[in-house]
């Protein structure tokens, strides 16, 4: 859940706005985003939603605010369990993110990496594997192979993967994924223990574990 203040307005106020809205919408995604973090989802929608209507008037459908404002609501729709809609905001949102800031953007990475664990959550298990693999592919592009976000969607892949029964590919990747955090930022770094949690909660261990 992004809560990051974006910059203001670049654009000339238009209808009776001003940046002052802007910073107003800005506050309102931080408290749904603060919401969601005390895993009170339902209650971050309806804020989440009117914020995203006054965005796309006040800032405009391209402005970085109205996307993470658009993404944000469809996470929480995802963790509150309305999860077809919440898959289908996320399409568009990554879309939106593509056309607006560019398909290897890294914002646009994080919403296509949620798009993933929203395909595998929902049981779309093969689109899942699809997502996670370009995703993880072009984070290695971007931002190289072991980066923490390049880390999470290897670990989204191997996740992934192991729903759709592809074990053996799963354990390779998550072996490999373990090796590059352990090498890269140490075997008590958060999202090496984290590599390790995947492991142990979907049934996998790595060789020599």
């Amino acid at each position: 859940m992004d809560r990051t203040p974006w910059p203001a307005n670049r654009r000339p106020p238009t209808h009776g706005y001003s940046t002052a809205d802007a910073h107003e919408l800005s506050k309102v995604n931080e408290t749904a985003a603060a919401l969601c973090a005390a895993d009170r989802h339902a209650e971050a929608i309806p804020l989440l939603a009117g914020a995203l209507s006054e965005c796309r008037v006040v800032l405009g459908v391209d402005h970085v605010g109205t996307l993470t404002v658009a993404g944000n609501l469809a996470v929480a729709c995802i963790v509150a369990g309305r999860r077809r809609e919440g898959v289908n905001l996320l399409i568009r949102n990554v879309a939106d993110r593509s056309r607006a800031l560019g398909d290897e953007d890294p914002r646009t990475l994080t919403a296509r990496d949620a798009l993933a664990v929203a395909f595998r959550l929902v049981g779309r298990v093969d689109e899942a594997v699809e997502m996670s693999g370009m995703v993880t592919a072009q984070r290695r592009r971007v931002l190289g192979a072991d980066h923490p976000d390049t880390l999470t969607s290897r670990m989204g892949l191997a996740r992934a993967q192991a729903a759709a029964g592809a074990l053996d590919s799963a354990v390779i990747v998550l072996s490999a994924a373990i090796e590059a955090a352990e090498e890269a930022l140490g075997p008590h770094h958060p999202h090496t223990l984290a590599l390790f949690e995947c492991g142990r909660v979907i049934g996998l261990t790595p060789p020599g574990r």
